[in-house]
């Protein structure tokens, strides 16, 4: 049995700069599909529930996604927003090109501003984000990365922001690795899915985390299928 009591810093194939973006459009494509059938976009979406229960505006509220891929998450958010009336706008920002333009193709009619860049580089000199997430996106990071993303996120949050990622656990890594060797077509998610619940944190590691980049006011919860919602809103 794989020893999970330390993360692992192997680095994906996902973050090589080698694989043909034919390959990247299949990840994506069945990303959705996983994050759809187990819960990843529910997930996402309770974090903005939690966050906005607090606020009441006329306004369109404007959720910005870092790392945010084929723009799936983003596009789940929109229609649960749509259903429940609530007036938003959106900002998905990826490092990739590539990234960029699927989501645009995918979803030509989603209110969107796309922005390729690194998210640190991006200061909103316009339209501050309401709130900022990021979903199965900190995994690829080392803890001090996190502390700066963290830091990041709150300064740029009018609202508050949330985290959607994995906890590490052997019973991910074995039902993942199944899943993913039953249901896949593409090489990257067999290889890079169960190395990322590898690469993934526990809660204890979580609040060292938080603590040190001087975030208190938050909640950690886990949630099907082994991942933690990460929320912080202002006080």
């Amino acid at each position: 049995m794989i020893n999970l009591s330390e993360r692992s810093y192997k680095k994906e194939l996902l973050d090589t700069d080698t694989i043909p973006f034919a390959d990247i459009k299949q990840n994506m494509k069945e990303l959705n599909t996983i994050n759809t059938l187990l819960g990843g976009h529910a997930i996402s979406i309770e974090g903005i529930q939690k966050i906005i229960s607090n606020y009441k505006t006329e306004k369109a509220i404007i959720i910005c996604e870092i790392g945010c891929g084929g723009g799936d998450n983003l596009r789940a958010i929109e229609k649960w927003c749509t259903k429940k009336n609530i007036p938003t706008k959106f900002i998905g920002i990826d490092i990739k090109q590539e990234c960029i333009e699927f989501a645009q193709q995918q979803y030509p009619l989603l209110q969107c501003r796309w922005i390729q860049s690194d998210y640190q580089k991006v200061s909103f000199s316009t339209e501050q984000p309401d709130i900022i997430f990021s979903s199965l996106f900190c995994h690829h990071f080392k803890e001090k990365e996190l502390i700066t993303m963290l830091q990041w996120m709150r300064l740029y949050s009018a609202k508050g922001f949330f985290i959607n990622d994995l906890h590490r656990h052997w019973l991910a890594y074995y039902f993942i690795q199944f899943f993913t060797r039953i249901l896949s077509h593409s090489y990257l998610i067999k290889n890079d899915a169960p190395l990322s619940v590898a690469r993934g944190f526990l809660q204890t590691e979580w609040v060292s985390i938080l603590t040190s980049a001087g975030i208190t006011n938050y909640s950690i919860n886990w949630k099907w299928a082994f991942r933690y919602l990460i929320v912080y809103t202002y006080e």
